[in-house]
């Protein structure tokens, strides 16, 4: 998400009680942005803002329409952690 970091990102998503990941499952712990991002074309600085949201077939809706509620007020409070306030 321009104008935050991955890791605010997960910080403000967990505060809220959503779980979100910055990177693929093979890639959990590593700290640079996703080879997949870069291969993309993506600069640096959006990959490294980058998040992964994952559903499965007991995802209901509610809970889809509860993070998409949430995602504007969660992208405020990553940008106030990552210190930008774009």
């Amino acid at each position: 998400m321009p104008g935050t970091d991955s890791e605010s990102m997960l910080m403000a998503f967990d505060l809220k009680g959503v779980a979100v990941s910055s990177g693929s499952a093979c890639q959990s712990g590593s700290v640079t942005p996703s080879h997949v991002l870069s291969a993309m074309g993506l600069p640096a600085d959006i990959g490294s803002a980058a998040i992964r949201m994952s559903v499965g077939k007991l995802t209901t809706d509610e809970q889809v329409d509860r993070v998409a509620a949430l995602f504007p007020e969660v992208v405020r409070s990553a940008r106030m952690m990552a210190g930008t306030f774009a």
